[in-house]
């Protein structure tokens, strides 16, 4: 009988070490880092999925796991535990990619090309023997290592959903709204909420009994609610006990992600690279964008989780309409090294910021969420709430950058000097925005990060 395989996915930020089994672990590599070990007659091997070279901030504050530097000791100290020996071990380093449009700044930082010479250096220095290495370059990737035969293999992302090259098909304006108005609402409730957010008071009792008229969306939170807090010793059963759970922050943030889950999953596989992948990278945006907010006082925090959450509203409209442009978006992406948002008009003959901002003002989103949703490629186009769009592009491009294979998109970083100055921020401090990222966000389930107060 054929063994049956199970696909593991390691997050950015952690690792996986085991014995031999049925079992594939995979790590989807932008700049960061992928390395797989084994020692095949110990039957252990394992793999680590890295963002950084070494931490910036205090040693006391770090998460070990992120970096080169800590996090390799951590991993070989783990396979040596479970029965690996030095003189045995193989490896494959994967990773390091300059994800484009690549400018003179990427260059000069070289986030991933750092991190894979500590790694390199850190191999050389105990023997290990190094295999293949594939990193640098301006390609995400998969490395992934079979735990039964101890094959490894390092793949571009999102090649082995390609279809095959047909017609493209671009649709005209009648169609876009079309597709717009056959899109299923966000509920008006959470619509109600999102209009209130940029207010400093509100009355969370009313917008509870709002949200309770809406016995769909307060399903739906108390749905989301119970699997973040899975293992607690009593089940949430009203919105009552979510909010004495939660507090008043968190339940309206329960309440907007429960209401654009279902809002996102329309989609198919277009952009998404995986199940919910345009979720999840909303998600994690939004978490980003509203630390970003508390460190720099740019906006309001809420707000900046709202924006973040719904930047890429445009793309459920285009979804469609993107399946059968997506080889020649992955030509004219990584063989022309071609702005994300030029290669969408061109094939399109609209690009997914234009649509959301479409779809927003049809929606009544207040200016802030509108202009978010407009500029988030390019900040500095912005007219008004300048700190805001700033802040999700900069956490849109750490998510697409330490967190590659969820969806088809790629930002720049053309200007991001100057973009980090609009916040308040220099380039010298990129290393410490990237470690107030939550490991939560780089997993499965980026719910649990909004617990991370």
């Amino acid at each position: 009988m054929k063994r049956k395989l199970q696909r593991y996915s390691v997050a950015s930020g952690s690792y996986y070490v085991g014995e031999s089994q049925s079992r594939i672990l995979e790590a989807c590599l932008g700049t960061c880092i992928g390395l797989a070990m084994w020692d095949q007659e110990a039957a252990i091997g394992g793999l680590c999925h890295l963002l950084l070279p070494e931490p910036r901030g205090a040693e006391g504050d770090i998460q070990p796991e992120k970096y080169a530097t800590t996090g390799l000791p951590l991993f070989l100290n783990a396979l040596f535990k479970a029965g690996a020996t030095q003189p045995n071990l193989k490896a494959w380093l994967a990773g390091g990619a300059l994800v484009g449009p690549v400018e003179d700044y990427d260059l000069d930082l070289d986030i991933g090309g750092r991190t894979a010479e500590r790694t390199m250096e850190f191999l050389a220095q105990r023997r290990i023997e190094v295999e293949k290495s594939e990193t640098g370059g301006f390609f995400s990737c998969v490395l992934h290592l079979n735990m039964h035969t101890w094959e490894c293999g390092i793949d571009p992302t999102g090649c082995d959903r390609l279809p095959a090259e047909g017609r493209l098909h671009r649709p005209d304006p009648t169609e876009i709204n079309r597709a717009m108005n056959a899109i299923q609402p966000i509920p008006q409730v959470a619509l109600k909420i999102l209009r209130i957010m940029g207010e400093d008071a509100y009355d969370i009792g009313a917008l509870t009994e709002e949200i309770r008229k809406d016995q769909v969306l307060s399903a739906r939170t108390l749905k989301l609610c119970n699997s973040v807090f899975y293992g607690s010793r009593s089940k949430i059963e009203s919105l009552d006990q979510a909010l004495v759970y939660l507090g008043q922050t968190l339940m309206i943030k329960f309440v907007i992600s429960a209401s654009i889950n279902d809002f996102f999953h329309q989609a198919a596989t277009g952009y998404s690279l995986c199940k919910g992948g345009m979720y999840h990278h909303a998600v994690g945006s939004a978490i980003i964008a509203e630390k970003i907010a508390a460190l720099t006082e740019y906006a309001s925090p809420a707000l900046a989780y709202t924006a973040g959450l719904l930047h890429d509203i445009g793309k459920v409209v285009l979804d469609q309409y993107f399946q059968s442009a997506l080889p020649l978006f992955y030509r004219d992406l990584h063989q022309g090294q071609n702005n994300f948002i030029d290669v969408e008009k061109d094939l399109l003959g609209i690009d997914h910021t234009a649509v959301g901002t479409k779809l927003a003002g049809q929606w009544s989103f207040p200016d802030s969420l509108k202009e978010t949703i407009r500029h988030h490629h390019k900040p500095e186009d912005s007219t008004q709430h300048r700190g805001l769009v700033h802040i999700v592009y900069l956490a849109d491009l750490l998510m697409s950058r330490f967190h590659a294979g969820l969806e088809v998109d790629r930002l720049g970083t053309g200007a991001l000097a100057a973009r980090l100055e609009t916040l308040g921020l220099s380039t010298q401090q990129f290393g410490e925005i990237i470690d107030i990222i939550p490991l939560k966000v780089l997993e499965s389930s980026p719910e649990m990060a909004l617990l991370d107060r």
